[in-house]
């Protein structure tokens, strides 16, 4: 087991022991074990030994206890205990939006519900409406909450597609048969959700391989034929194998990488060349012609080799032609980035250990944003708060002279457009990202207003999270987007791509837009902890898909241009 996947038993052991009634004490315990796993930034295993992990502050003996178990056995007794013990499908009911493990209980308690379907006929039998702390409007929120599970079932987010991608074609590399395995389908260009995993296999014996990962992996093949198969994996997600002969590598890969429309335009283009492309090859007059890299046949349509993040059939294929595909961001540009929230507010690190991961990943600067002071519920800074942060990080500058570290906030943009804080304490920050955090419901054209006011305040640096969405959870809220842009362009406003996996926000579909207005673009992992700043490279893989260059990157640039890049907005 690694980190994630300790922590992910430990979140469940608070839930079941929440769902148990147990004390709120030992719950907040195992949430607390499951954070400290998270950002331990050791190995756990060494430390478990040597007996370090014992006296992390989070963790302690007994849950030390419980991790050796998960590391050990990859299995631990209290967790069998606890869900031995659970009604069946009373997690279940925990994916319902705003539905918690007390109200859970209610539910099955009172009117014994165990699933989805039980709740959503009990909601259209009206049995909520008279029960204690629910009501109408409750039983109104769970209903659309049911109705959103229904909507995302079946897709997955990126984030959680591709560390099981890699994980994965790491693992089965080696198997028998396997000449080439690489990744395919929408988690290779990047989509921010997906509806399973691509695989493409370069193999001769197709048979061995898929007896290997019968045996191996534990899959059963529901359907293969033709190059293809398809199975279940553990973690819920289909899996679509797509198999092929080296020579015929490069089509295949090309294939099941998609889009069917980018696919469909190189075969128009094939023809021309009076070739034929299928998912089976590049063929001249009947005969295979050898692609065994993607590069290859490009290159016999008369094509660089098109980054796989842009082949959504979006003009990608004529700027071949014309040599006009850009040169994408890479994540080896990145010197820096914002939105990095600390201890001071819900981070979990302290300012050191956030300059010293900036180091370690080889980055230069780094931009301080806690949470503003409506964020209550995030610990978010008061004035007294702000000074004292403003003096450590004044007291790090001078330490670290080598090391940019911008002093900035995440501002709550209030109902009526107004940042959280008066102008005064604003003009005190290095960078200002304003973003709601509120009252996602207001009509399009009071949200749009709303946004617009608070990108007109000449302290607004960055506008964070632009539609408020989470991916496969919370629907963006209804705004004039161009209209955004267009001022924003006008007014020197940064725009941010959000790149928590949950959320992956400026949508990419709009870069191009931002992009022809003159947007600068900030790549922000919104972190509470060391890990989070690796999700400026889910980042970096929605700029690539939105055609962006280093240069469209304030991410890229040294600090001290940076610096001046922040200071122009407030000179007009």
């Amino acid at each position: 087991m690694d980190k994630k996947e300790v922590a992910a038993v430990l979140e469940e052991i608070a839930l079941l022991l929440d769902l148990s009634g147990e004390n709120p004490f030992k719950v907040r315990a195992y949430e607390a074990g499951a954070r400290a796993v998270l950002t331990f930034p050791g190995d756990l295993a060494a430390a478990l030994q040597s007996g370090d992990l014992a006296r992390v502050k989070g963790i302690g003996k007994s849950l030390a206890g419980v991790i050796d178990e998960l590391l050990s056995r990859g299995d631990a007794a209290l967790h069998r205990d606890l869900k031995a013990k659970t009604p069946p499908g009373l997690l279940e009911l925990l994916q319902v939006p705003g539905l918690g493990p007390k109200k859970a209980r209610v539910l099955y308690d009172e009117l014994h519900i165990t699933g989805l379907g039980e709740l959503e006929y009990a909601c259209r039998e009206n049995r909520l409406v008279g029960l204690a702390g629910f009501g109408a409007k409750s039983q109104d929120k769970i209903r659309a909450g049911l109705a959103g599970l229904k909507r995302y079932a079946g897709l997955f987010r990126l984030g959680d597609l591709l560390p099981l991608a890699e994980s994965l074609t790491a693992r089965w590399r080696g198997l028998p048969g396997i000449e080439r395995l690489e990744v395919a389908g929408p988690v290779r260009r990047r989509l921010e959700v997906a509806d399973g995993l691509d695989l493409a296999i370069a193999t001769s014996q197709p048979d061995q391989v898929l007896a290997a990962l019968e045996k191996i992996a534990g899959l059963q093949f529901a359907s293969r034929g033709s190059g293809q198969a398809e199975a279940a994996l553990p973690q819920g997600a289909p899996l679509r194998l797509n198999l092929a002969e080296s020579a015929a590598f490069g089509a295949a890969w090309l294939a099941a990488t998609g889009n069917e429309g980018h696919f469909r335009a190189l075969q128009r283009l094939a023809r021309e060349h009076n070739l034929e492309l299928t998912a089976r090859g590049l063929f001249e007059a009947g005969a295979l012609v050898p692609c065994r890299e993607e590069a290859d046949l490009y290159r016999r349509l008369g094509l660089p080799l098109v980054p796989p993040e842009l082949r959504e059939d979006l003009g990608e294929i004529e700027a071949g032609q014309a040599n006009r595909l850009p040169r994408l961001l890479s994540s080896e540009d990145i010197k820096g980035c914002f939105h990095v929230h600390s201890y001071y507010s819900d981070g979990v690190n302290s300012l050191e250990e956030l300059m010293g991961g900036a180091v370690h990943r080889g980055w230069n600067f780094l931009g301080l944003s806690d949470h503003s002071q409506s964020a209550y519920y995030a610990g978010g800074l008061k004035p007294p708060d702000l000074e004292r942060q403003k003096q450590e990080v004044e007291a790090k500058g001078r330490e670290h002279p080598d090391f940019a570290l911008f002093w900035g906030v995440e501002s709550d943009i209030l109902s009526d457009g107004a940042l959280d804080y008066p102008d005064e304490v604003l003009a005190g920050f290095d960078f200002v990202i304003a973003s709601i955090h509120s009252q996602f419901n207001l009509k399009r054209e009071a949200m749009t207003q709303r946004l617009l006011t608070a990108l007109a305040n000449p302290y607004c640096t960055m506008l964070g999270h632009a539609s408020g969405r989470l991916l496969l959870a919370r629907e963006p809220y209804e705004h004039d987007l161009e209209a955004i842009l267009a001022f924003a362009g006008a007014h020197r406003v940064i725009m941010e791509i959000n790149a928590s996996p949950y959320r992956l926000d400026l949508d990419w579909r709009w870069l191009r837009r931002a992009k022809e207005l003159g947007i600068l673009i900030s790549i922000n992992p919104d972190a509470h902890s060391l890990e989070g700043l690796d999700d400026v490279n889910y980042g970096v893989m929605i700029a690539r898909k939105g055609w962006l260059t280093p240069e469209d990157v304030i991410n890229t640039y040294p600090p001290a241009e940076v610096a001046t890049i922040l200071r122009r907005r407030r000179a007009g």
